[in-house]
């Protein structure tokens, strides 16, 4: 009996994500009348706009991603070796992005690095995008620490380190060329996770006026019918595609090295 719950309780889970999905992929395919067509995709990726956006956003997933992994990595590694008392404290600084809104964050930025700031970073492009990527990686805080952590567990740091060490690797080497090689499969988790999370996000990028993927979403939601059904269901193909992707480096995942 329990067994039979369970499978109903799974199937009923199922039709409540695709269902939507199947209906949503339908209805964009349906922007000739009578018949199935292409057409909603064709012209969303014909739009230069689409294209922009994008290539935008792909780019700050990636800077992202970068300045993550450098924040990240050398802080749970640290707190790893050297101070274990402290990652009570690094885990709930890393939690507050989920709870502190994102509007929270762009707002602070907006307050703190305007124009007649100190420091006017909105003043400028550069400036934005800079804001832009550390309000992407302050949101993607949360996911990438604890990959990066969990990477960390399933290693013997402090024998890695003191095997670098004895061997004269100074600790730019021994990130680098030691810790990072084997927490690879858990950056690359968490790069996905940052990836779909840049793709997506829609506040900080409006607000702080950028041309990102998210505010285009919406745009094109709000003006047309067929083409944001068709945006909908590229974004989900994003989304699973970098699950699938994590999945796939989860499998690859080699052993560990260790010094002999």
């Amino acid at each position: 009996m329990k067994r039979l719950w369970a499978w109903a309780a799974l199937i009923i889970g199922l039709l409540y994500f695709i269902l939507p999905l199947v209906g949503m992929t339908n209805f964009s395919l349906k922007m000739r009348r009578g018949e199935y067509s292409f057409d909603a995709y064709a012209k969303v990726f014909a739009d230069s706009r689409f294209h922009e956006t994008f290539s935008y956003s792909v780019w700050m997933a990636l800077l992202t991603i970068i300045f993550g992994v450098f924040l990240v990595v050398p802080t749970a590694y640290w707190v790893r070796l050297k101070l274990p008392f402290l990652r009570p404290y690094i885990e709930f600084i890393t939690l507050l992005p989920l709870v502190i809104p994102a509007i929270v964050i762009v707002f602070g930025y907006i307050r703190l690095y305007n124009t007649s700031s100190w420091l006017p970073l909105t003043g400028s492009y550069v400036g934005t995008d800079i804001l832009l990527v550390f309000g992407y990686a302050t949101l993607s805080l949360p996911y990438m620490y604890r990959a990066v952590d969990t990477g960390l567990r399933t290693i013997d740091v402090t024998t890695l380190t003191e095997a670098a060490q004895s061997l004269g690797a100074g600790w730019v080497t021994i990130i680098g060329r030691i810790i990072l090689p084997n927490v690879t499969v858990a950056v690359m988790s968490g790069a996905f996770v940052t990836f779909a999370i840049v793709m997506g996000e829609f506040t900080m990028a409006a607000l702080l006026n950028k041309p990102a993927f998210g505010p285009y979403m919406q745009l094109l939601g709000a003006n047309r019918a067929y083409e944001p059904a068709a945006l909908a269901v590229i974004a989900f193909g994003i989304t699973w595609a970098c699950l699938g992707l994590m999945q796939l480096v989860s499998k690859l995942q080699k052993t560990p090295q260790r010094p002999v």
